[in-house]
């Protein structure tokens, strides 16, 4: 298994837990199931963890797709789209974990941060969106926009790029 594979093996966790913290997390709130919001806050930790080590696979799956011919500009964009994701899942990592501490010290101002947790949790899903389509279109140049008939992988988003420019 190479860093590319490894990358794309772990990378999916991050999205995927988030919907299903998500889900878990509003249950929890409407039926005031602590056990159900605490099980939510160890999704959303182990996002963050799992972020962090896409994060750290990136660059030897970004070496890896460079030389097959893929442009570093679209991989950049891909990189740009995940470190912001990755700064709103820290975020949402930490305030999980205070969740935690508050949930198990029974404090009153536990409800006000299981419903700021699912809010920052709604945004890093819809920024999951972004990060998740930019990589994809690194190797799937279907889902790229104004996909053309191309013989090298990259030829779509580089002949993008220069109408971009010009």
């Amino acid at each position: 298994m190479n860093e590319a594979h490894l990358h794309m093996v772990v990378n999916h966790f991050p999205i995927i837990g988030l919907f299903f913290g998500i889900g878990i997390l509003s249950f929890g709130i409407l039926k005031k199931q602590t056990i159900l919001i605490n099980t939510a806050y160890v999704m959303f930790i182990i996002c963050m963890i799992m972020a962090k080590a896409t994060m750290m696979t990136g660059e030897g799956a970004e070496e890896i797709v460079e030389e097959l011919g893929i442009s570093h500009d679209i991989i950049h964009i891909h990189e740009e789209i995940a470190e912001t994701f990755m700064k709103v899942l820290y975020g949402l990592g930490i305030l999980a974990i205070l969740g935690l501490i508050v949930n198990f010290k029974k404090q009153a101002k536990a409800a006000i941060v299981s419903y700021i947790v699912l809010i920052l949790a709604i945004g890093a899903a819809v920024l999951s969106k972004n990060v998740g389509t930019s990589g994809g279109e690194i190797r799937h140049t279907e889902i790229r926009e104004n996909t053309s008939n191309s013989s090298t992988p990259d030829a779509n988003y580089q002949e993008e790029s220069h109408n971009e420019n010009h």
